[in-house]
Protein backbone atom coordinates (compact mmCIF):
# COMPACT_ATOMS: atom_id res chain seq x y z
CA UNK A 1 0.00 0.00 0.00
CA UNK A 2 1.40 3.82 -0.13
CA UNK A 3 1.82 4.93 3.17
CA UNK A 4 3.85 7.52 4.60
CA UNK A 5 6.51 9.49 2.88
CA UNK A 6 5.06 7.95 -0.38
CA UNK A 7 1.42 9.16 0.30
CA UNK A 8 3.02 12.41 1.34
CA UNK A 9 4.83 12.75 -2.06
CA UNK A 10 1.51 11.90 -4.28
CA UNK A 11 -0.72 13.97 -2.37
CA UNK A 12 1.47 16.64 -2.88
CA UNK A 13 1.76 16.01 -6.51
CA UNK A 14 -2.14 15.59 -6.71
CA UNK A 15 -2.51 19.43 -5.16
CA UNK A 16 -0.10 20.79 -7.70
CA UNK A 17 -2.14 19.90 -10.37
CA UNK A 18 -5.05 21.31 -8.65
CA UNK A 19 -3.72 24.49 -7.70
CA UNK A 20 -2.59 24.44 -11.32
CA UNK A 21 -6.12 24.62 -12.18
CA UNK A 22 -6.49 21.22 -13.29
CA UNK A 23 -9.47 19.84 -11.05
CA UNK A 24 -11.03 16.93 -12.36
CA UNK A 25 -9.41 14.13 -10.74
CA UNK A 26 -9.48 11.97 -14.20
CA UNK A 27 -7.53 14.48 -15.93
CA UNK A 28 -5.37 14.41 -13.08
CA UNK A 29 -4.99 10.63 -13.25
CA UNK A 30 -4.34 10.22 -16.85
CA UNK A 31 -1.70 13.15 -16.69
CA UNK A 32 0.05 11.41 -13.88
CA UNK A 33 -0.10 8.55 -15.71
CA UNK A 34 1.08 9.60 -18.96
CA UNK A 35 4.34 10.94 -17.26
CA UNK A 36 4.76 7.59 -15.27
CA UNK A 37 4.68 5.83 -18.45
CA UNK A 38 7.08 8.23 -19.70
CA UNK A 39 9.93 7.34 -17.12
CA UNK A 40 8.91 3.79 -17.14
CA UNK A 41 9.91 3.42 -20.91
CA UNK A 42 13.46 5.13 -20.69
CA UNK A 43 13.84 3.08 -17.14
CA UNK A 44 13.04 0.13 -19.43
CA UNK A 45 14.88 1.48 -22.23
CA UNK A 46 18.07 1.59 -20.07
CA UNK A 47 17.86 -1.08 -18.81
CA UNK A 48 17.55 -3.25 -21.78
CA UNK A 49 20.65 -1.25 -23.31
CA UNK A 50 22.42 -2.30 -20.10
CA UNK A 51 21.38 -6.32 -20.64
CA UNK A 52 22.52 -5.62 -24.66
CA UNK A 53 26.14 -4.42 -23.79
CA UNK A 54 26.03 -7.43 -21.64
CA UNK A 55 24.51 -10.45 -23.50
CA UNK A 56 25.95 -9.05 -26.99
CA UNK A 57 22.18 -9.88 -28.04
CA UNK A 58 19.85 -7.10 -29.60
CA UNK A 59 16.77 -5.99 -29.04
CA UNK A 60 13.83 -3.39 -30.51
CA UNK A 61 15.18 -0.32 -29.01
CA UNK A 62 12.11 2.35 -28.05
CA UNK A 63 13.73 5.14 -29.20
CA UNK A 64 15.66 5.81 -32.43
CA UNK A 65 19.13 7.70 -32.56
CA UNK A 66 17.22 10.97 -33.84
CA UNK A 67 14.37 10.69 -31.06
CA UNK A 68 16.76 10.36 -27.45
CA UNK A 69 15.87 13.82 -26.78
CA UNK A 70 12.08 12.42 -25.79
CA UNK A 71 13.90 10.30 -23.47
CA UNK A 72 12.84 10.84 -19.63
CA UNK A 73 16.57 11.09 -18.55
CA UNK A 74 16.93 14.52 -21.21
CA UNK A 75 13.22 15.83 -20.20
CA UNK A 76 14.02 16.30 -17.17
CA UNK A 77 17.03 18.37 -17.45
CA UNK A 78 15.16 20.28 -19.87
CA UNK A 79 14.94 24.15 -18.63
CA UNK A 80 11.71 25.24 -17.77
CA UNK A 81 10.30 27.48 -21.03
CA UNK A 82 11.15 24.91 -23.41
CA UNK A 83 10.06 21.60 -21.06
CA UNK A 84 6.08 22.37 -22.24
CA UNK A 85 6.78 22.35 -26.05
CA UNK A 86 9.30 19.27 -25.92
CA UNK A 87 6.29 17.50 -23.92
CA UNK A 88 3.49 18.32 -26.09
CA UNK A 89 5.08 18.56 -29.58
CA UNK A 90 7.85 15.43 -29.27
CA UNK A 91 6.90 13.22 -25.97
CA UNK A 92 3.35 13.05 -26.77
CA UNK A 93 3.75 12.13 -30.73
CA UNK A 94 6.17 9.29 -30.30
CA UNK A 95 3.63 7.89 -27.50
CA UNK A 96 1.83 7.44 -30.30
CA UNK A 97 4.64 6.09 -32.48
CA UNK A 98 5.83 3.36 -29.73
CA UNK A 99 3.72 1.02 -30.51
CA UNK A 100 2.88 0.01 -34.63
CA UNK A 101 -0.32 1.53 -35.83
CA UNK A 102 -3.21 -0.01 -36.03
CA UNK A 103 -2.57 -1.38 -32.46
CA UNK A 104 -4.48 -1.00 -29.19
CA UNK A 105 -1.67 1.09 -27.81
CA UNK A 106 -2.03 3.24 -30.57
CA UNK A 107 -5.72 3.54 -30.81
CA UNK A 108 -5.89 4.62 -27.21
CA UNK A 109 -3.39 7.22 -27.34
CA UNK A 110 -4.50 8.73 -30.82
CA UNK A 111 -6.31 10.96 -28.27
CA UNK A 112 -3.49 11.34 -25.73
CA UNK A 113 -2.47 15.14 -25.05
CA UNK A 114 -0.90 17.27 -22.81
CA UNK A 115 -3.56 19.30 -20.15
CA UNK A 116 -0.71 21.13 -18.49
CA UNK A 117 -0.68 24.57 -19.27
CA UNK A 118 2.00 25.95 -16.52
CA UNK A 119 5.67 25.31 -16.99
CA UNK A 120 6.09 25.76 -13.42
CA UNK A 121 3.63 22.91 -12.85
CA UNK A 122 4.87 20.39 -15.65
CA UNK A 123 8.69 21.10 -13.62
CA UNK A 124 6.92 20.36 -10.19
CA UNK A 125 4.90 17.20 -11.53
CA UNK A 126 8.44 15.70 -13.33
CA UNK A 127 10.23 16.27 -10.64
CA UNK A 128 7.99 14.71 -8.13
CA UNK A 129 7.51 11.33 -10.85
CA UNK A 130 11.17 11.20 -10.79
CA UNK A 131 11.65 10.49 -7.49
CA UNK A 132 8.61 8.19 -7.42
CA UNK A 133 10.29 4.59 -6.62
CA UNK A 134 8.68 2.95 -9.89
CA UNK A 135 10.99 -0.06 -10.06
CA UNK A 136 10.12 -1.35 -6.50
CA UNK A 137 7.83 -4.50 -6.56
CA UNK A 138 4.17 -3.54 -7.60
CA UNK A 139 4.55 0.17 -6.77
CA UNK A 140 3.05 1.06 -9.89
CA UNK A 141 -0.09 -0.52 -9.09
CA UNK A 142 -0.40 0.95 -5.71
CA UNK A 143 -0.04 4.45 -6.99
CA UNK A 144 -2.20 3.80 -9.60
CA UNK A 145 -5.12 2.47 -7.10
CA UNK A 146 -4.35 5.54 -4.55
CA UNK A 147 -4.62 8.10 -7.60
CA UNK A 148 -8.13 6.07 -8.10
CA UNK A 149 -9.10 6.44 -4.33
CA UNK A 150 -9.50 9.65 -4.78
CA UNK A 151 -12.15 9.38 -7.12
CA UNK A 152 -15.15 10.25 -5.48
CA UNK A 153 -17.01 7.35 -7.57
CA UNK A 154 -13.79 4.56 -6.77
CA UNK A 155 -15.65 1.61 -5.26
CA UNK A 156 -19.32 2.62 -5.95
CA UNK A 157 -19.27 0.24 -8.36
CA UNK A 158 -17.25 -2.51 -7.19
CA UNK A 159 -13.81 -1.06 -9.06
CA UNK A 160 -11.37 -1.73 -7.43
CA UNK A 161 -7.82 -3.03 -8.40
CA UNK A 162 -7.11 -6.50 -7.21
CA UNK A 163 -4.01 -7.16 -5.08
CA UNK A 164 -1.37 -8.69 -7.23
CA UNK A 165 -0.41 -11.30 -4.40
CA UNK A 166 -4.21 -12.47 -4.94
CA UNK A 167 -3.72 -12.37 -9.18
CA UNK A 168 -0.38 -14.86 -8.74
CA UNK A 169 -2.89 -17.33 -7.23
CA UNK A 170 -5.24 -17.04 -9.70
CA UNK A 171 -3.26 -17.32 -12.38
CA UNK A 172 -1.04 -20.28 -10.90
CA UNK A 173 -4.41 -22.49 -10.44
CA UNK A 174 -5.00 -22.40 -13.84
CA UNK A 175 -1.80 -22.60 -15.05
CA UNK A 176 -2.10 -20.85 -18.72
CA UNK A 177 -0.08 -22.36 -21.69
CA UNK A 178 1.49 -20.01 -24.84
CA UNK A 179 -0.40 -21.46 -26.88
CA UNK A 180 -3.87 -20.41 -25.32
CA UNK A 181 -5.74 -17.18 -25.80
CA UNK A 182 -6.98 -15.65 -22.38
CA UNK A 183 -9.45 -12.84 -21.56
CA UNK A 184 -10.64 -10.51 -19.16
CA UNK A 185 -14.20 -9.51 -19.41
CA UNK A 186 -13.84 -6.47 -17.15
CA UNK A 187 -9.93 -5.85 -17.44
CA UNK A 188 -9.72 -2.61 -16.05
CA UNK A 189 -6.22 -1.57 -15.79
CA UNK A 190 -5.01 -5.22 -17.18
CA UNK A 191 -3.60 -6.52 -13.80
CA UNK A 192 -4.76 -10.21 -14.75
CA UNK A 193 -3.35 -10.36 -18.04
CA UNK A 194 0.09 -8.50 -17.37
CA UNK A 195 -0.02 -11.39 -14.24
CA UNK A 196 -0.47 -14.22 -16.96
CA UNK A 197 2.34 -12.81 -18.86
CA UNK A 198 4.68 -12.73 -15.74
CA UNK A 199 3.72 -16.37 -15.12
CA UNK A 200 4.69 -17.46 -18.71
CA UNK A 201 8.22 -15.45 -18.39
CA UNK A 202 8.94 -17.54 -15.28
CA UNK A 203 7.75 -20.81 -16.40
CA UNK A 204 9.01 -20.51 -19.45
CA UNK A 205 12.47 -19.48 -19.08
CA UNK A 206 15.31 -21.83 -18.64
CA UNK A 207 17.59 -21.58 -15.76
CA UNK A 208 20.62 -20.34 -17.26
CA UNK A 209 18.63 -17.79 -19.52
CA UNK A 210 17.80 -16.07 -15.98
CA UNK A 211 19.39 -13.01 -15.45
CA UNK A 212 20.21 -11.04 -12.27
CA UNK A 213 20.66 -7.31 -12.16
CA UNK A 214 21.10 -4.61 -9.98
CA UNK A 215 18.13 -1.80 -10.55
CA UNK A 216 20.28 1.49 -11.30
CA UNK A 217 17.95 3.70 -8.80
CA UNK A 218 16.65 0.98 -5.93
CA UNK A 219 19.90 -0.88 -5.42
CA UNK A 220 17.98 -3.96 -5.50
CA UNK A 221 19.29 -6.51 -7.16
CA UNK A 222 16.55 -8.67 -8.37
CA UNK A 223 15.93 -11.49 -11.17
CA UNK A 224 15.08 -11.19 -14.80
CA UNK A 225 13.18 -14.10 -16.69
CA UNK A 226 13.73 -13.52 -20.28
CA UNK A 227 11.24 -15.99 -21.54
CA UNK A 228 13.67 -18.01 -23.90
CA UNK A 229 11.46 -21.00 -24.17
CA UNK A 230 8.86 -18.42 -25.68
CA UNK A 231 10.60 -17.71 -29.14
CA UNK A 232 7.89 -20.24 -31.11
CA UNK A 233 4.64 -18.54 -29.44
CA UNK A 234 6.24 -14.50 -29.51
CA UNK A 235 3.82 -13.74 -32.49
CA UNK A 236 0.61 -15.32 -31.28
CA UNK A 237 2.09 -13.16 -27.72
CA UNK A 238 2.41 -10.29 -28.95
CA UNK A 239 -0.95 -10.25 -30.78
CA UNK A 240 -3.10 -12.94 -30.44
CA UNK A 241 -2.71 -14.27 -26.65
CA UNK A 242 -4.33 -11.91 -24.78
CA UNK A 243 -8.27 -9.72 -24.77
CA UNK A 244 -9.55 -7.53 -22.35
CA UNK A 245 -12.52 -5.33 -22.37
CA UNK A 246 -13.84 -2.36 -20.46
CA UNK A 247 -16.39 0.55 -20.66
CA UNK A 248 -13.56 3.05 -18.85
CA UNK A 249 -11.35 4.83 -21.77
CA UNK A 250 -8.60 5.79 -18.93
CA UNK A 251 -8.55 2.11 -17.82
CA UNK A 252 -7.86 0.93 -21.40
CA UNK A 253 -5.40 3.07 -21.60
CA UNK A 254 -3.46 2.35 -18.72
CA UNK A 255 -4.41 -1.76 -19.37
CA UNK A 256 -3.09 -0.77 -23.23
CA UNK A 257 0.40 0.68 -20.96
CA UNK A 258 0.68 -2.00 -18.61
CA UNK A 259 1.03 -4.89 -21.40
CA UNK A 260 3.08 -2.83 -23.46
CA UNK A 261 5.72 -2.26 -20.86
CA UNK A 262 5.40 -6.10 -20.44
CA UNK A 263 6.39 -7.19 -23.19
CA UNK A 264 2.56 -7.38 -24.94
CA UNK A 265 2.96 -4.85 -27.79
CA UNK A 266 -0.31 -5.50 -29.56
CA UNK A 267 -2.91 -6.78 -26.87
CA UNK A 268 -6.89 -6.55 -28.19
CA UNK A 269 -8.17 -4.38 -25.85
CA UNK A 270 -11.74 -3.16 -26.33
CA UNK A 271 -14.55 -0.31 -25.22
CA UNK A 272 -16.92 -2.69 -24.55
CA UNK A 273 -19.68 -3.77 -21.89
CA UNK A 274 -19.41 -7.34 -21.82
CA UNK A 275 -22.67 -7.79 -20.59
CA UNK A 276 -24.50 -5.53 -22.89
CA UNK A 277 -26.36 -6.62 -26.21
CA UNK A 278 -23.76 -5.30 -28.32
CA UNK A 279 -21.12 -7.46 -27.24
CA UNK A 280 -21.04 -10.23 -30.07
CA UNK A 281 -21.23 -13.83 -29.97
CA UNK A 282 -18.34 -13.79 -32.00
CA UNK A 283 -14.89 -12.79 -30.22
CA UNK A 284 -12.38 -10.68 -31.80
CA UNK A 285 -9.58 -12.22 -32.62
CA UNK A 286 -10.17 -15.28 -30.86
CA UNK A 287 -10.70 -19.40 -31.70
CA UNK A 288 -14.71 -18.68 -33.16
CA UNK A 289 -15.86 -21.03 -30.09
CA UNK A 290 -14.68 -18.95 -27.38
CA UNK A 291 -11.57 -18.28 -25.02
CA UNK A 292 -8.97 -21.07 -23.04
CA UNK A 293 -8.74 -19.10 -19.88
CA UNK A 294 -10.74 -16.28 -18.23
CA UNK A 295 -9.34 -14.56 -15.56
CA UNK A 296 -11.32 -11.51 -13.74
CA UNK A 297 -12.61 -9.53 -10.62
CA UNK A 298 -15.84 -8.59 -11.99
CA UNK A 299 -17.73 -5.33 -10.60
CA UNK A 300 -19.77 -6.85 -7.79
CA UNK A 301 -23.12 -4.04 -7.08
CA UNK A 302 -25.11 -2.96 -9.10
CA UNK A 303 -28.02 -4.56 -11.52
CA UNK A 304 -29.36 -4.07 -14.81
CA UNK A 305 -32.23 -3.94 -16.88
CA UNK A 306 -33.15 -6.96 -18.50
CA UNK A 307 -33.56 -5.39 -21.90
CA UNK A 308 -29.68 -4.29 -21.69
CA UNK A 309 -27.91 -8.10 -21.32
CA UNK A 310 -27.28 -9.97 -23.85
CA UNK A 311 -29.94 -12.54 -24.47
CA UNK A 312 -27.60 -15.56 -24.54
CA UNK A 313 -26.37 -14.49 -20.63
CA UNK A 314 -30.04 -14.81 -19.72
CA UNK A 315 -30.89 -18.00 -21.49
CA UNK A 316 -28.40 -19.27 -18.73
CA UNK A 317 -29.42 -17.30 -15.25
CA UNK A 318 -32.40 -14.99 -15.24
CA UNK A 319 -31.43 -12.03 -13.11
CA UNK A 320 -30.35 -8.30 -12.78
CA UNK A 321 -27.69 -8.68 -10.56
CA UNK A 322 -24.16 -8.00 -12.36
CA UNK A 323 -22.43 -10.60 -9.97
CA UNK A 324 -24.55 -13.63 -11.44
CA UNK A 325 -24.64 -12.46 -14.84
CA UNK A 326 -20.88 -11.82 -14.91
CA UNK A 327 -20.10 -15.38 -13.92
CA UNK A 328 -22.82 -16.49 -17.12
CA UNK A 329 -20.47 -14.32 -19.07
CA UNK A 330 -17.53 -16.10 -18.42
CA UNK A 331 -19.26 -19.24 -19.29
CA UNK A 332 -20.65 -18.33 -22.35
CA UNK A 333 -16.90 -16.81 -23.60
CA UNK A 334 -15.33 -20.10 -22.41
CA UNK A 335 -14.49 -22.73 -25.23
CA UNK A 336 -15.72 -26.44 -23.98
CA UNK A 337 -12.61 -27.28 -21.66
CA UNK A 338 -11.38 -23.81 -21.02
CA UNK A 339 -10.76 -22.59 -17.67
CA UNK A 340 -11.80 -19.50 -15.53
CA UNK A 341 -10.84 -17.89 -12.14
CA UNK A 342 -12.53 -15.29 -10.76
CA UNK A 343 -13.40 -13.59 -7.26
CA UNK A 344 -16.96 -13.58 -6.51
CA UNK A 345 -18.95 -11.63 -3.55
CA UNK A 346 -19.49 -14.61 -0.68
CA UNK A 347 -23.48 -13.98 -1.55
CA UNK A 348 -22.91 -15.49 -5.35
CA UNK A 349 -21.82 -18.84 -2.91
CA UNK A 350 -24.56 -18.91 -0.38
CA UNK A 351 -27.78 -16.53 -2.19
CA UNK A 352 -30.88 -18.53 -1.87
CA UNK A 353 -32.81 -16.44 -4.49
CA UNK A 354 -33.72 -18.75 -7.44
CA UNK A 355 -30.98 -16.45 -9.58
CA UNK A 356 -28.09 -17.53 -7.14
CA UNK A 357 -29.39 -21.20 -6.83
CA UNK A 358 -29.59 -21.62 -10.64
CA UNK A 359 -26.29 -20.48 -11.37
CA UNK A 360 -24.59 -22.83 -8.74
CA UNK A 361 -26.58 -25.77 -10.39
CA UNK A 362 -25.22 -24.73 -13.89
CA UNK A 363 -21.51 -24.70 -12.51
CA UNK A 364 -21.83 -28.26 -10.67
CA UNK A 365 -24.45 -30.33 -13.05
CA UNK A 366 -23.16 -28.82 -16.04
CA UNK A 367 -19.75 -27.59 -15.95
CA UNK A 368 -16.65 -28.93 -13.70
CA UNK A 369 -16.50 -26.73 -10.47
CA UNK A 370 -13.04 -27.52 -9.55
CA UNK A 371 -12.57 -25.19 -6.42
CA UNK A 372 -13.56 -22.57 -4.20
CA UNK A 373 -11.00 -20.32 -2.16
CA UNK A 374 -12.35 -18.47 0.44
CA UNK A 375 -10.46 -14.94 1.13
CA UNK A 376 -10.71 -13.20 4.37
CA UNK A 377 -12.66 -9.94 4.22
CA UNK A 378 -9.81 -7.95 4.39
CA UNK A 379 -8.43 -8.74 1.22
CA UNK A 380 -9.89 -5.48 -0.50
CA UNK A 381 -9.52 -2.92 2.56
CA UNK A 382 -9.20 0.00 2.61
CA UNK A 383 -11.70 0.25 -0.41
CA UNK A 384 -14.18 -2.48 0.33
CA UNK A 385 -14.60 -4.89 3.02
CA UNK A 386 -16.72 -7.32 1.68
CA UNK A 387 -16.22 -11.07 1.97
CA UNK A 388 -15.06 -12.91 -1.52
CA UNK A 389 -14.00 -16.21 -2.65
CA UNK A 390 -12.52 -17.24 -5.80
CA UNK A 391 -14.28 -19.60 -7.98
CA UNK A 392 -12.45 -21.99 -10.01
CA UNK A 393 -13.88 -24.29 -12.67
CA UNK A 394 -13.81 -25.34 -16.26
CA UNK A 395 -16.32 -25.51 -19.06
CA UNK A 396 -18.15 -28.67 -19.46
CA UNK A 397 -18.45 -32.05 -18.19
CA UNK A 398 -19.61 -32.36 -14.80
CA UNK A 399 -18.35 -32.25 -11.16
CA UNK A 400 -18.01 -35.15 -9.13
CA UNK A 401 -15.59 -33.40 -6.37
CA UNK A 402 -14.72 -29.77 -5.12
CA UNK A 403 -11.78 -28.49 -3.11
CA UNK A 404 -12.31 -25.94 -0.96
CA UNK A 405 -9.80 -24.05 1.21
CA UNK A 406 -9.78 -21.64 3.95
CA UNK A 407 -7.59 -18.25 3.69
CA UNK A 408 -7.86 -16.71 6.71
CA UNK A 409 -4.34 -14.45 6.40
CA UNK A 410 -3.07 -13.22 2.95
CA UNK A 411 0.45 -12.33 3.89
CA UNK A 412 -1.16 -8.74 4.85
CA UNK A 413 -2.80 -6.93 7.88
CA UNK A 414 -6.87 -7.48 7.30
CA UNK A 415 -7.37 -4.14 8.36
CA UNK A 416 -6.83 -0.62 6.26
CA UNK A 417 -3.61 -0.41 6.67
CA UNK A 418 -2.73 -3.46 4.79
CA UNK A 419 0.59 -3.78 6.61
CA UNK A 420 3.01 -6.91 5.56
CA UNK A 421 2.60 -9.41 8.27
CA UNK A 422 4.17 -13.47 8.92
CA UNK A 423 1.08 -15.05 8.67
CA UNK A 424 0.29 -16.06 4.58
CA UNK A 425 -1.98 -19.35 4.03
CA UNK A 426 -1.49 -18.38 -0.09
CA UNK A 427 1.69 -20.59 -0.82
CA UNK A 428 0.28 -23.37 1.47
CA UNK A 429 -2.88 -22.98 -0.69
CA UNK A 430 -1.10 -23.35 -4.04
CA UNK A 431 0.57 -26.36 -3.04
CA UNK A 432 -2.35 -28.25 -1.45
CA UNK A 433 -3.90 -27.45 -4.99
CA UNK A 434 -1.12 -28.78 -7.33
CA UNK A 435 -1.22 -31.86 -4.90
CA UNK A 436 -5.31 -32.48 -3.88
CA UNK A 437 -6.36 -35.91 -3.94
CA UNK A 438 -10.18 -36.51 -3.90
CA UNK A 439 -9.60 -39.45 -1.58
CA UNK A 440 -7.12 -38.23 0.39
CA UNK A 441 -8.09 -34.79 1.39
CA UNK A 442 -11.50 -35.34 3.82
CA UNK A 443 -10.38 -34.06 6.74
CA UNK A 444 -12.59 -31.05 7.44
CA UNK A 445 -11.08 -29.80 10.02
CA UNK A 446 -7.80 -28.54 7.97
CA UNK A 447 -7.58 -25.60 5.74
CA UNK A 448 -8.11 -27.55 2.80
CA UNK A 449 -10.77 -30.51 1.71
CA UNK A 450 -13.18 -32.15 -0.78
CA UNK A 451 -17.11 -32.50 -0.66
CA UNK A 452 -18.52 -34.52 -3.22
CA UNK A 453 -21.02 -32.76 -5.25
CA UNK A 454 -23.76 -34.61 -4.70
CA UNK A 455 -23.53 -33.56 -0.68
CA UNK A 456 -23.56 -29.61 -2.51
CA UNK A 457 -26.71 -30.79 -4.12
CA UNK A 458 -28.23 -31.89 -1.54
CA UNK A 459 -27.35 -28.85 0.23
CA UNK A 460 -29.70 -26.86 -2.25
CA UNK A 461 -26.07 -25.74 -4.14
CA UNK A 462 -24.91 -24.36 -0.83
CA UNK A 463 -21.24 -23.35 -1.70
CA UNK A 464 -20.07 -21.64 1.21
CA UNK A 465 -17.34 -22.92 3.44
CA UNK A 466 -18.82 -22.52 6.56
CA UNK A 467 -21.28 -24.89 5.71
CA UNK A 468 -18.92 -28.00 5.41
CA UNK A 469 -15.77 -27.26 7.12
CA UNK A 470 -15.51 -29.08 10.57
CA UNK A 471 -14.94 -26.42 13.79
CA UNK A 472 -12.64 -27.86 16.41
CA UNK A 473 -13.50 -26.67 19.80
CA UNK A 474 -11.42 -27.00 22.73
CA UNK A 475 -12.65 -27.37 26.09
CA UNK A 476 -10.95 -23.84 28.06
CA UNK A 477 -10.34 -25.17 32.08
CA UNK A 478 -11.06 -22.91 34.97
CA UNK A 479 -10.03 -22.87 38.73
CA UNK A 480 -13.03 -22.88 40.89
CA UNK A 481 -14.43 -20.06 41.52
CA UNK A 482 -13.91 -20.32 45.08
CA UNK A 483 -10.15 -20.64 44.34
CA UNK A 484 -10.15 -17.78 42.45
CA UNK A 485 -12.16 -15.88 44.89
CA UNK A 486 -9.81 -17.00 47.78
CA UNK A 487 -6.54 -15.31 45.47
CA UNK A 488 -8.50 -12.12 44.56
CA UNK A 489 -8.93 -11.89 49.05
CA UNK A 490 -5.67 -12.72 49.70
CA UNK A 491 -4.80 -9.75 46.87
CA UNK A 492 -6.66 -7.40 48.51
CA UNK A 493 -5.49 -8.21 52.41
CA UNK A 494 -2.00 -7.75 51.02
CA UNK A 495 -3.10 -3.93 49.53
CA UNK A 496 -5.00 -3.19 52.62
CA UNK A 497 -1.55 -3.87 54.62
CA UNK A 498 0.74 -1.94 52.63
CA UNK A 499 -1.75 1.00 52.79
CA UNK A 500 -1.05 0.81 56.62
CA UNK A 501 2.52 1.00 56.42
CA UNK A 502 2.16 3.92 54.34
CA UNK A 503 0.13 5.85 56.51
CA UNK A 504 2.34 5.17 59.35
CA UNK A 505 4.82 6.20 57.38
CA UNK A 506 3.29 9.50 56.86
CA UNK A 507 2.26 10.13 60.73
Amino acid sequence: MVTGELRRRVDALWLEFWQGGITNPLTVIEQITFLMYARLLDINETRDENRERRTKKTFQHRFKDDEQHVRWSHIRHTPAEKMIPLVRDHVFPHFKTTAASGTAFAEFMKDAQLMIQKPGLLVKAINMINELPLTEGDTKGDLYEYLLSKLTTAGINGQFRTPRHIIRLMVDMVEPKPTEVIADPACGTGGFLVGVMEFLLHTYTSPEAVIEETDPESGVTQKIYTGDQLEAHRSHIQSNMFHGYDFDATMLRIAAMNLMLHGVDDPDIHYQDTLSTSFTDRFPNAATDGFDVILANPPFKGSLDFEDVHASILRLVKTKKTELLFVALILRMLKTGGRAALIVPDGVLFGSSSAHQALRKLLIDHNQLEAVVSLPSGVFKPYAGVSTGILVFTKGGRTDNIFFYDVEADGFSLDDKRERVGEDDLPDCLTRWRSRNPKRDTDRTTKAFFVPSSEVRDANYDLSLSRYKEMVYREQEYDPPQLILKRMKSLNDEVSAEIVQLMELLK
